[in-house]
This record gives C-alpha cells, structure tokens and sequence, in this order.
C-alpha cells in the first residue's frame, strides 16, 4: 500500500471516530439545564460550557494552520476557549471562566457545529495534503484530547449538580467473587512504557468509531520504553475499599499526624479533612454522595474508595502497615504475563476492554462498581479492577522518562514538576482512550478526580 492509500485509509477511519468521539461530548452535556452550562463551583473545575467550546478550539486550530484561506470564527472566542496555550496568544484564566456569560451556549454550539461542519470537509481531503500523516496524527491528539475532557466534564458536572445531574445511569453488576489478599510479582529487569509490543488490534482499539484504524496511539508521556529494575514485592489484588477506608477513619486517621506527610497534615487541618470527598456524616453515620443520591457509607462498603487524594491514600498505606506502588510496580501487575514472558495492552491481554472486563464510562454506571465485578478483566497475577473504577494513585513522581521528545509542544511536557502519577482509567474514561502504560497526572492534594488506589508492600 502506498503512503497516499494509507493517508486516505486512515482519513476514513479518523472521519468515523471524529464523529463519534464529537457525538459522545454532547451525549454527556445533554441533560444540563441551560443555566447549568455557565457555572463554575471551584477554581479547579470549568463551566461545561467551556469544555464544549475548548475542544473545538482545538479542531479550529488545525484548521486555521492547515486549510488554506480558513478564517477564524471569532477573535472572543480564540481568547476564551484557549486553556494553557501559550503559543496561540492570550487566554482568560482558568479561575475566571465562570465569570462570564458571554459567549452564550448556544453561541457555543453553533460555533461547535461550525468547526464539526468545517472540520467534515477537512477530513475529506486531508489525504491530498502534502502533510497528510501529519495532520492525521495531530486530529488522532485532537481526538484522544477531548476524551480526556469528556471525563473531566463528569468531574465538573459530579462537582456542579451531583444527585441533581439526570444522569443516564444503568445499574451497578453485582461482585461475582471476593478479592481478598496480596499478589507476588518476581522483581527484576522489567521495560517500562510503551513500546511496539504494546499494539492493540487495530479492529479492537476503533470500536468507538466502528471503523479499523491501521496505527495505535499512545503519549509522548508513555515513552520511550526503557528497562528499569524492581525487587520483588506485593501489590493487593483489589483496590481499597469503602469499608477498609471507613476502618481508618474510626480509627482516627484524620486526627493522627503520625500517618501522613507534613503536606497532608496541613490540608487536614487547614481544609478540614474528615473524609474523602462527597462524603458527609449524617446522625453519626458517614453517608457518599453521587450521581444516584446520597448512601450509607457501609452500604458501599465493597466498592473502591474514590475521591481521595494522594495525600490520604499515602496516609492509610501507611497506617495499613503497607505502602503506595511506584508506577514501574503497578504496570507490571497489570501489565506481565510471566506465562509469555512479555507485556500486554490490558491486564487480560490485547483484546479491548468490553463491559464484562472493566468498568469505563460505556458501562453506563456514572460510579464505581463492587470489588469482584469484573473477574474476566483480571492481570496474569489476580489483580483486578486495574483497569478502570477508579485511577489508582502510585509514589511516582511525574517526570520524563529517559530518551523522552516531546511530540506536541506545551501538551505534556511543560508539566513535569510537582505532580503525581495515576494508573488504570476510571468509570469516566472511555473504552478506546486506555491502555496499562497511559500515565495521568494530578497534583498530591486533589480530589476531584475519581482516584482511589491499592497498597503494595516489600517482600519480607
């Protein structure tokens, strides 16, 4: 095949996920009343009006790059829908985004409307293009981009309305085992990130498109795959759950200094910390709130913990005699089959996550799922819920790895300081946006995001 025929090839297949991944988007912002668009609860979150508007800018400015006497849509909304950017000139600032009532929703969508329109007959010719791999591979990043919003408008919306969010939610599998206990992973040699083995079929890794698209995708952040040394050690084969967090907190975990880092002690005090976030005490008992409404804190007791910080799930490895896992740890547990002596995509192998494997945000379920809900998505060592639920906080700081190039200015790079690595995709990460060597990336005192995670602990 030539390098034109693979451009056209891959032009149809990014036609088919644009649609669909565009779709999805305004799936998610459908039940918001029109007043719930323009709010902003937090300088951490942003007004789902904004994310609709953002990720169409980013579309926009493919366009205006490479679409020959393309004009902007508007120079307001260049400066409004514009995030970290420097590059593409002035913006407003993240905590001021809800200060605003213009431009107006439905100016924001039909300015959504106007890229999709734009970017439609883009597509269409892009195989034409002198730089057509190019081009494909920055919409492939456009793509992959604006799944990362669509879990964060559930952030943002879980934030702004919670129990009020008329969320399309299918009910909860029950578990089918009980995950109890600690695995033993051999340390040694072990290639961290991803590298070529690490492939998805190219059928698999399309469903949201229902289209074949001949290249994987992973991050510049994800590579170059280098070989790292770990002792052996044992990671908990399920994530903690409520009912082990709710241990630590009647023990007194919140008022003990001895379990935490000086960081964590100080947002205890100076915040306030009793519990994870969305949890509230009602008569003495501590109750979790979410898209479903508010439920007794036992009741849950057999789900993952989630909406803690790094800092909290630090402070309750520690007092659980246990430790956080580095990310070299946590990929390999997911990752290696000691059987093929090599690394796979998934946990269970290279097939695509599907509802009976892990809990994403095609499951419908808008929560966490019991411990045990997913048997048939467990890691060669009986590791499971890896993928999915909730991300899982390692030790890792997020730093480059070795031989690291940036392969998009200002888009992973310029973070690299002061922040810690996630692992594994939550119930909001869509089905084709995860794999096990993806690396998120939050600063240790957040909790917005749906974190959770499991201990580890050095072999005796």
């Amino acid at each position: 095949m030539t390098t034109r025929a693979v451009s056209a090839f891959n032009a149809t297949s990014i036609a088919d996920l644009y649609k669909s991944v565009r779709a999805r988007t305004l799936e998610i912002v459908a039940p918001l009343e029109i007043e719930d668009y323009v709010i902003q609860t937090a300088e951490f979150m942003s007004p789902p009006r904004w994310h609709i508007g953002h990720t169409s800018w980013f579309f926009e400015t493919v366009l205006q790059k490479y679409q020959p006497g393309y004009r902007a849509y508007s120079q307001e909304f260049l400066f409004y829908f514009n995030s970290y950017y420097e590059g593409f000139g002035a913006r407003i600032e993240r905590p001021k985004r809800g200060t605003r009532s213009r431009p107006t929703v439905a100016e924001t969508k039909r300015y959504r409307a106007h890229v999709d329109e734009q970017m439609s007959r883009f597509i269409e010719t892009v195989s034409d293009h002198d730089e057509a791999d190019t081009i494909l591979a920055i919409l492939r990043l456009g793509l992959e981009h604006e799944m990362q919003h669509q879990e964060l408008l559930v952030y943002d919306i879980k934030h702004l309305l919670c129990d009020q969010f008329n969320a399309p939610i299918t009910p909860a599998p029950g578990a089918r085992e009980k995950v109890t206990g600690m695995a033993e992973v051999d340390g040694g040699l072990f290639e961290v990130g991803y590298g070529s083995g690490m492939a998805v079929s190219a059928m698999a890794h399309a469903q949201d498109a229902h289209a074949t698209l001949n290249y994987d995708f992973a991050f510049d952040n994800e590579k170059p795959e280098h070989r790292v040394f770990l002792e052996d050690f044992l990671i908990d084969l399920a994530p903690v759950s409520n009912g082990d967090y709710l241990e630590f907190i009647h023990a007194g975990g919140y008022q003990d200094f001895r379990w935490w880092h000086s960081a964590g002690w100080e947002k205890v005090n100076q915040e306030h910390w009793q519990a994870p976030l969305y949890w509230e005490q009602l008569d003495g008992a501590w109750m979790i709130r979410d898209f479903a409404g508010l439920h007794l804190a036992s009741e849950r007791a057999n789900e993952p913990v989630s909406h803690v910080s790094f800092l909290e799930a630090s402070a309750y490895a520690k007092w659980a005699g246990k430790r956080l896992p580095t990310e070299a740890e946590w990929e390999k547990a997911a990752s290696f089959s000691p059987a093929l002596n090599s690394k796979q995509p998934f946990p269970w192998g290279s097939e695509s996550p599907d509802e009976t494997r892990g809990n994403l945000f095609q499951n419908g379920l808008w929560r966490v799922a019991p411990i045990g809900a997913f048997p048939d998505g467990q890691s060669a060592y009986g590791c499971q819920q890896m993928i999915g639920d909730v991300w899982e906080w390692t030790t890792s700081d997020y730093t480059p790895y070795p031989g690291f190039k940036s392969e998009f200015d200002e888009y992973n790079d310029k973070w690299f300081v002061g922040q810690k690595v996630l692992r594994g995709g939550s119930f909001a990460t869509p089905r084709s946006h995860i794999r096990t060597t993806y690396r998120n990336f939050f600063y240790p005192h957040e909790r917005w995001l749906v974190g959770g995670f499991r201990c580890a602990k050095d072999t005796d």
